[in-house]
């Protein structure tokens, strides 16, 4: 039989991942660097709170080996130490939704009211390679950069509306961020439901397309924006 104190040694290793998790403040950042990596000052400014502060929870992180860092000049960067860490936000999320009544509730409060249509990952597919839809990823061109579904065009929520002309009237357009709690894609659909375009958002987000093992790519080059229903396509740069 075994030792029990070596068990318990054995358990308290485990804990470590679970109590650096368990705080709201440090599942936003995971959440932040599973789009990519990011300053402290990025951080602190995303997450409208001090450098002191996201430097400590950061800290946290770092304790547990969930998170990695590179120097660049005076600044530091942070990424996720593997996609395991971005599996376990997931698994965290998908969990709490399945077990805790409170999750809907919240989620109604952040997102709002269950209004705007979702697709999945394998319909997406499936009709993008028919050229039947505009994917949209409405995230920081910063996260675009670091990586994002292929063809996907680059337009920042805050940017939609002024760039409504670059987007074809005849084709259904898909928007997704960073998962399905992300308020980015729901407020985006709403937009362009208000302007008459026809348009559902992602079902999940950045996160799980890659956690899912499909094709990405990264970098500023252009998304073509495609559809057989098209006026014309032309290429759309971040």
């Amino acid at each position: 039989m075994g030792d029990r104190d070596a068990k318990r040694a054995l358990l308290e290793q485990f804990a470590r991942v679970a109590k650096a998790v368990a705080h709201a403040g440090r599942l936003e950042l995971v959440e932040l660097l599973a789009q990519g990596e990011r300053s402290v000052d990025e951080l602190a400014v995303l997450t409208e709170t001090g450098v002191t502060t996201v430097s400590a929870r950061l800290q946290g992180l770092r304790g547990a080996r969930l998170v990695e860092t590179r120097r660049e000049g005076t600044r530091v960067f942070y990424r996720l130490a593997g996609d395991d860490v971005a599996a376990l936000l997931v698994a965290v999320r998908d969990v709490a939704g399945a077990h805790l009544g409170d999750v809907a509730s919240a989620a109604q409060r952040y997102l709002g009211d269950d209004d705007v249509e979702s697709i999945d990952r394998n319909e997406l597919l499936r009709r993008a390679a028919n050229g039947d839809v505009v994917v949209v990823d409405v995230r920081p061109g910063v996260e675009y950069r670091a990586g994002h579904v292929p063809g996907s065009v680059s337009i920042p929520l805050e940017e939609l509306e002024a760039r409504l002309d670059e987007l074809p009237e005849n084709v259904e357009i898909v928007a997704y961020c960073r998962g399905p709690y992300c308020v980015f894609a729901h407020d985006a659909v709403r937009r362009l439901h208000r302007v008459g375009r026809h348009a559902r958002r992602l079902a999940d987000g950045w996160p799980e397309w890659q956690l899912a093992g499909l094709p990405v790519a990264a970098g500023a080059e252009p998304g073509r924006i495609k559809g057989r229903r098209a006026g014309r396509a032309r290429d759309q740069r971040p």
